[in-house]
């Protein structure tokens, strides 16, 4: 049956910018910092939903178990911080959409697990998210996706009951917080993604582009629903 809509959230990294670039720079920086030759940007684009993992793994095959990792996040943070809107951008058409949902009367936020150290600064510096009403980062609450409580408190935060919300993400996180917290789930295709097979996770829909979004909640609020 057809929902009610009242509020769209998204993930950040990877589905509202692209942040790889600095998140790449700062762990490349890692490298050259102690003599070692540049890996490019590009080395490090498709883990950059994966966090200081994912770049101290493409920087120097370091998993989580190593004793240097603790020092290396940190100093990667440093590095970040340092340069956190430097080449993030939104994705083509972000912006054109959250203008879209505001003429459509539909409220939006972010539940992101990006520790409020980096989300609260980035969005802050960027004007993409003036029109925001709710920010959830990786430390907001006592859980990170997937579980669904970050998403349940974006919902009260907007004062919208978590079923009339969707929840759109560039992870299979995403979609199992989304489906646990009673929203609508799409799947952002588009970021850093690779060859994975979005269709595995189970999302309602997913999406090439950003813009593809507004086909998405067209069919949402039809009586051919989603749901």
């Amino acid at each position: 049956m057809a929902r009610e809509l009242k509020a769209v959230l998204f993930d950040l990294d990877g589905t509202l910018v692209d942040s790889a670039g600095d998140l790449g720079a700062a762990a490349d920086q890692l490298r050259t910092d102690r003599g070692l030759p540049a890996l490019g940007l590009e080395a490090y684009r498709a883990m950059a939903g994966a966090g200081a993992r994912g770049m101290l793994g493409v920087a120097f095959g370091m998993a989580t178990d190593h004793p240097d990792f603790p020092l290396l996040r940190e100093e990667f943070f440093q590095n970040y911080e340092r340069r956190l809107t430097e080449l993030t951008r939104p994705f083509d058409g972000v912006a054109t959409l959250v203008e879209e949902l505001r003429v459509r009367g539909l409220r939006w936020g972010v539940v992101t697990n990006k520790p409020s150290r980096f989300s609260r600064p980035l969005t802050a510096g960027m004007a993409l998210f003036a029109s925001s009403g709710v920010l959830v980062s990786g430390d907001t609450t006592a859980y990170t996706k997937p579980h669904p409580e970050p998403l349940l408190h974006a919902a009260c935060v907007l004062e919208v009951d978590p079923a009339s919300c969707m929840y759109v993400g560039d992870d299979a996180r995403d979609i199992v917080a989304g489906r646990a917290a009673g929203m609508l789930t799409v799947a952002a295709c588009y970021g850093y993604l690779g060859q994975v097979d979005t269709a595995e996770w189970g999302a309602d829909a997913s999406i090439n582009a950003p813009l593809g979004l507004l086909s998405v909640l067209d069919l949402a609020i039809a009586p051919s629903s989603l749901k």
